[in-house]
C-alpha cells in the first residue's frame, strides 16, 4: 500500500479534494466483520464492555490500525488511541472515533460506525498519500454504553475528569465483578495516564438513534447541542407479605409506589415538552416472587433536556413527587444520582467544519440536538468537539433490529473524512 509522505507547508484549499470519497463498500465490509464478534440472539450484537467479546473486537480494531502503520497506545481506562503522524508532530491531534462496546441487546452500528468510519478515513488518506499538519488519532472509548458497568461514558468521563479513575475501577457489574479487575483480565489496562491532553478537534460520527433524519428524507445531521441527562435511582422500602392473605388496607407495597412515580415522571416530562423526556428502563424487585408483595423496589429514572435549568426543574419536581408518594403509602424512601451530565453546546468551529463538508459534498442536512449521551459530550469539556449524525431506520437503536443503509454509512463517513481534512489541514506532499 502507498503511504503518505510527510511534508511541511501551509494548508491548501479543500476544493482540491472535493472529488475524494471513502470506499463505502470497504466500510460496510468492516462493519459486518466486526458484527461477527459478540453476535446477539436476534441479529444484533452483545459485546458489552470488558467482556471477552469486547477484547476480541478491540484486537481486530488494533490489527486494522496497525496495518495502516498507525501507532496504537492504550491508557489506564483501556481507551485506545491509534495515531497517524502529522507533518508537524508537536501540534495537537485531530481526534475521531466513538466506541465498540454494545448494549446486551444492541445493534451493529451504535458507536461502531464512528470507530470503523474513522479507520476508513485513514485508509483513504493513506491511499491518496494525503499529509496533514496535525496528527490524526482514532479513538475507541471504553464503556460508553454503561450496560454492564453504570454509569455510561466511563472512559471518556475519566479522560475529561468528569469522574475519577478510582471511581471507575470500583464499579461492579451484576455479578460483583469490578471494572478495574475486568479491564486487567482482558489485557487492555494500559500504562498511559488517562488524563486530558491538547486536542485540536474531536469529531464523532454516530447514528442518529432517532427518526428525524429519515422522516425528513435527509442524509446528514449537523449536531450543534447535546441534551443534559440525569439518572435518578430510587429505592422504595415496604413490607414483604403474602399477596393472597394480606388485606389491601394493610399492605405497604413499593411496587404501587413505583407505578405512581413512573406516572409522575411521564407527566413531568410532558410538562417540559417538547424537548423534555423521561422514562424508567431499569427496575429490581425483592424478593421478586409471584406470590409475595415485594419488600423493596429499586428503579432508575432517565430524564433529559437540552436546557440546564429545565433539566434541574424536572429533577426537583420528580424528587418531590416521589417523596410525597412514598410518604402517602408509608414507604421508606431513598434517592441517589447514578449518572449525570449537563447540556452541551458544541464548538462553533468544529460544527462549521461538519456543515462545510456536508455542503461541499452535496448532502442534504440540517442542524440537530442530540437526544442521547455520547463520548463527545464529555470530550467537549476539554477540547473543541462536534458530531455528525446519519439516519437509522425507524429511529431504532439499543435494539438488535437497529439498521442503517450502506449509503447512509458512506455519506456520514464522507462528511467525517472531509471535516477531518479541514481541521487537520492538508499540506502538499
Amino acid at each position: 500500500m502507498r503511504r503518505m509522505k510527510l511534508a511541511t507547508g501551509k494548508g491548501i484549499s479543500m476544493a482540491a479534494y472535493d472529488n475524494l470519497r471513502i470506499d463505502g463498500g470497504r466500510l460496510w465490509s468492516s462493519l459486518m466483520e466486526m458484527a461477527k464478534i459478540g453476535p446477539g440472539v436476534a441479529g444484533g450484537n452483545n459485546r458489552q464492555a470488558l467482556t471477552d467479546e469486547d477484547a476480541e473486537g478491540r484486537r481486530l480494531f488494533q490489527r486494522w490500525c496497525e496495518s495502516e502503520d498507525l501507532t496504537v497506545a492504550i491508557d489506564e481506562m483501556g481507551n485506545m488511541f491509534a495515531r497517524r503522524e502529522g507533518s508537524e508532530p508537536e501540534l495537537p491531534p485531530v481526534m475521531l472515533g466513538s466506541h465498540l462496546d454494545t448494549q446486551p441487546t444492541g445493534g451493529k452500528f451504535d458507536g461502531v460506525l464512528g470507530v470503523l468510519a474513522a479507520v476508513e478515513v485513514v485508509r483513504r488518506m493513506n491511499e491518496a498519500e494525503i499529509a496533514t499538519r496535525h496528527p490524526v488519532e482514532i479513538v475507541n472509548w471504553t464503556n460508553e454504553e454503561g450496560g454492564r458497568f453504570a454509569p455510561s461514558m466511563t472512559g471518556s468521563g475519566v479522560f475529561a475528569q468528569a469522574m475519577t479513575l478510582d471511581y471507575a475501577y470500583a464499579l461492579t457489574d451484576e455479578e460483583g465483578k469490578a471494572f478495574g479487575a475486568e479491564l486487567e483480565r482482558i489485557g487492555f489496562k494500559g500504562g498511559r495516564p488517562c488524563l486530558p491532553k491538547a486536542i485540536h478537534a474531536f469529531l464523532e460520527l454516530h447514528i442518529e438513534q432517532g427518526p428525524i433524519l429519515e422522516d425528513e428524507g435527509l442524509e446528514i445531521g449537523v449536531v450543534t447541542h447535546g441534551q443534559g441527562l440525569r439518572w435518578m435511582e430510587f429505592t422504595l422500602t415496604g413490607k414483604e407479605s403474602h399477596s393472597g392473605t394480606t388485606p389491601m388496607a394493610k399492605r405497604k407495597n413499593p411496587v404501587l409506589g413505583m407505578a405512581r412515580i413512573v406516572e409522575r415522571i411521564q407527566a413531568i416530562a410532558l410538562a417540559h415538552g417538547p424537548h423534555g423526556v423521561g422514562a424508567v428502563g431499569h427496575c429490581e424487585l425483592s424478593p421478586n416472587s409471584r406470590n409475595i408483595i415485594a419488600g423493596e423496589a429499586v428503579f432508575t429514572a432517565d430524564i433529559r433536556h437540552p436546557d440546564r435549568q429545565a433539566l434541574l426543574s424536572m429533577e426537583e419536581d420528580i424528587r418531590r413527587a416521589a417523596q410525597a408518594i412514598a410518604d402517602e403509602l408509608g414507604l421508606g424512601f431513598g434517592e441517589r444520582n447514578v449518572g449525570a451530565f449537563d447540556p452541551v453546546t458544541f464548538d462553533a468551529g468544529c460544527v462549521s467544519a461538519v456543515r462545510n463538508a456536508a455542503e461541499r459534498l452535496g448532502y442534504t442536512h440540517r442542524e440537530m440536538v442530540s437526544g442521547a449521551g455520547h463520548d463527545a459530550c464529555f470530550i467537549n469539556r476539554v477540547a473543541p468537539t462536534s458530531m455528525i449524525f446519519c439516519p437509522c431506520i425507524d429511529g431504532l437503536s439499543h435494539n438488535e433490529a437497529e439498521a442503517i443503509t450502506p449509503a447512509w454509512a458512506e455519506a456520514g463517513a464522507n462528511v467525517l473524512f472531509h471535516a477531518v481534512l479541514e481541521k487537520a489541514e492538508v499540506v502538499r506532499a
